[in-house]
């Protein structure tokens, strides 16, 4: 099915790019935006409204959605987890596929599969727990994709951070001791596609294919970018003595299974010559 298609938080770094790649796709793609228009969404949508979500679906009267909004800020539960719940109880008999996180775990056990029940540790994980729980009792047939840190085209939050701890434009540093499997924008707006046109139901883990600490990443991302690795501050959550998840390392067996798009390792789309080499001057 390639039909008309709604993608909530079109403005943002993997909304834009689910809307671009489903239009290039075939897709009929339809982004909304909170604060500011952009090419990739034209249609405004506060998802903590519920009357708000109910009137965008049907103005739109989209095939599928693709729930990538969230809140502006990480402890914004309204946004997080009451705006899944509208979404979903608004899209009813549309296909949902809602967008989650692998912050919806501790992190003491290392590797989750699809069936391991959330733990977390913090606000937004808690809110995007939430959220999973609110749209598998609303919409049992919604595919719920648990995915990692996010980059690749240079707009990635830990591509910005990482130019902006090189810069001196913040304090702080990347954590040794923290381990993700990040995932390219491209490559997990391609899942969602896929997933939007199917009929998968349920959780799917969508994350790359290399387990890499947060420190690791981040030389990465200098190096591909012309930065000097050496002004990248490092830290451990271990000696700072964090509450923060330290190992979430996604079980990718079934997506890689079910899903035609090849998600790759960091270490293969994060290198020199591999995407952006300037971001941000701020």
């Amino acid at each position: 099915m390639i039909g008309r298609l709604l993608v909530t938080g079109g403005s943002g770094s993997l909304g834009r790019r689910v809307v671009a790649r489903a239009a290039a796709a075939g897709w009929e793609a339809v982004g909304t935006y909170l604060s500011a228009p952009a090419a990739t969404a034209t249609v405004r949508l506060d998802i903590r409204d519920p009357a708000d979500v109910r009137r965008v679906i049907a103005e739109v009267a989209p095939d599928a959605i693709v729930h990538a909004a969230a809140g502006r800020s990480r402890d914004d539960w309204p946004a997080t987890a009451d705006g899944a719940a509208h979404v979903a109880v608004a899209a009813a008999g549309i296909r949902l596929v809602h967008v989650s996180s692998d912050a919806v775990f501790s992190g003491r056990q290392g590797e989750y599969d699809e069936d391991a029940p959330p733990d977390p540790v913090y606000a937004y994980g808690a809110a995007k727990a939430a959220a999973e729980t609110a749209v598998r009792a609303v919409d049992p047939g919604a595919a719920i994709v648990r995915t990692s840190l996010i980059l690749g085209d240079g707009r990635g939050a830990h591509e910005v951070l990482t130019h902006d701890l090189v810069a001196g434009r913040v304090r702080g540093a990347l954590f040794t001791d923290e381990v993700r499997k990040p995932v390219h924008v491209d490559d997990l707006a391609d899942a969602l596609l896929e997933l939007a046109a199917g009929d998968y139901a349920g959780v799917l883990n969508v994350a790359g294919a290399d387990a890499i600490s947060r420190y690791d990443l981040g030389v990465l991302v200098a190096l591909r970018d012309g930065l000097d690795p050496a002004a990248i501050p490092a830290g451990s959550l271990a000696q700072l003595g964090l509450s923060r998840p330290p190992d979430l390392r996604l079980v990718t067996d079934r997506a890689r299974a079910l899903l035609s798009t090849r998600l790759r390792g960091a270490t293969e789309f994060v290198r020199p010559g591999s995407g952006p080499r300037t971001i941000l001057a701020r």
